[in-house]
């Protein structure tokens, strides 16, 4: 483990950008983009396009550590390259922002009202690469909360801290990620069972550091005492579905708690504007949430 850069994700200011949109995702970002579903023939054409885009992004001049701590990055962006780079040591060693991988493989059907992830082939060797060769931080995991379900919840937390620790003992920081998705009609209730439960599971750990990343929660500052636990090296904020302008002023609300947005942070980048117009579109919203998430 980089130790710089877990002292500078446990203590620094900024966010983290989310730029891992996997297969099933990707096409709605290009479309967000501007890139029209059928520009491209076949999967190594969709990725070389996204990846042009990412790579616009993360060389852009306002795409900096001075408001962003960290990226995340699909497994095919990792090994890929920017400037001559792989991609994680362009963030690191150019820009000073740490870079974080996304394993999960995508979700389950619905069974008890949430998503569980799929199973991880090889999760090790992918580990082991990412830490050994290409020089990856931590990892992020996604599944979903869809509605209260006490045999749901459970489930997707038992998962969550199971993979946390191989990640950990395996030399990275995990992200766990069990979104509650923000249109649950009981979205309050979900998030109390899951504060409850996770805040159980930490009292369970020995040595592991690890993060969450959490759905804005309904009652503000709901997560500051998992925040606290000795565990937690950061608590960080998805904005699922929220615009950046809602997404930033919920998580105003909720101090200790910085952003980690895709779509809020992506949301008014198009290709066809000049690398100027492009450029001030990354400095507006981060500063925006850079903002939100020192408040």
């Amino acid at each position: 483990m980089n130790q710089e850069q877990f002292t500078r994700m446990h203590e620094g200011k900024g966010f983290i950008a989310a730029l891992d949109q996997s297969g099933g995702s990707t096409p709605k970002a290009l479309k967000a983009y501007g890139i029209a579903e059928g520009t491209w023939h076949n999967e190594e054409e969709m990725f070389d396009l996204v990846h042009a885009m990412r790579t616009r992004i993360m060389t852009s001049p306002s795409f900096t550590s001075e408001r962003i701590l960290a990226a995340i990055l699909f497994q095919n962006t990792m090994e890929r390259k920017v400037d001559g780079m792989y991609t994680a040591d362009y963030l690191w060693e150019k820009k000073g922002i740490i870079p974080i991988l996304k394993i999960d493989k995508g979700l389950k059907d619905e069974e008890n009202h949430v998503r569980m992830m799929k199973p991880i082939p090889d999760l090790d060797k992918t580990l082991a690469h990412a830490l050994n060769d290409r020089h990856i931080f931590g990892t992020k995991e996604r599944s979903v909360i869809l509605d209260y379900d006490e045999k749901g919840i459970a489930s997707i937390v038992d998962q969550q801290f199971v993979l946390g620790r191989q990640v950990y003992r395996d030399g990275l920081i995990p992200i766990l990620e069990p979104e509650v998705d923000i249109h649950s009609p009981h979205k309050k209730e979900c998030e109390a069972l899951l504060k409850k439960l996770i805040i159980e599971r930490l009292h369970e750990l020995q040595d592991e550091k690890i993060m969450f990343k959490l759905t804005i929660p309904t009652v503000d500052n709901l997560y500051s005492d998992v925040m606290a636990d000795p565990h937690v090296v950061r608590v960080v904020a998805l904005s699922g579905g929220y615009s950046q302008a809602d997404a930033c002023a919920c998580l105003a609300r909720n101090h200790g708690m910085i952003a980690s947005f895709s779509r809020a942070f992506a949301q008014n980048l198009r290709v066809d504007q000049s690398d100027e117009a492009f450029d001030a579109e990354i400095k507006k919203a981060a500063e925006l949430i850079y903002n939100a998430s020192v408040a």
